[in-house]
C-alpha cells in the first residue's frame, strides 16, 4: 500500500468528515478487496464515491455513517 493511502488510514479517525479518501483506503478499512468495494457501492453497503477533477473518492463522513449503520 502506498505510503499516503497508510497515512489515510492511519489517521481517518481524525479527517475531517469533509475528507475525501481514495479506493486503497477504503478497501483496507473494512479489510475487503477492491472489487467488493465497489460492489458494496453499488448495493448501497456503502456510500456512492464522488468523481472530482477525474478523482474519485469516497467522503469520509458518509463512510463513517455507513459504518454506524453496520454496527
Amino acid at each position: 500500500m502506498k505510503a499516503i493511502h497508510t497515512t489515510a488510514l492511519q489517521d481517518f479517525d481524525r479527517l475531517p468528515d469533509s475528507a475525501n479518501v481514495r479506493l486503497p483506503v477504503v478497501a483496507a478499512l473494512h479489510g475487503v478487496s477492491t472489487v467488493t468495494v465497489w460492489r458494496w457501492s453499488k448495493n448501497g453497503t456503502l456510500p456512492a464515491p464522488e468523481k472530482k477533477g477525474g478523482v474519485t473518492a469516497w467522503n469520509v463522513g458518509a463512510l463513517r455513517r455507513a459504518m454506524a449503520q453496520t454496527a
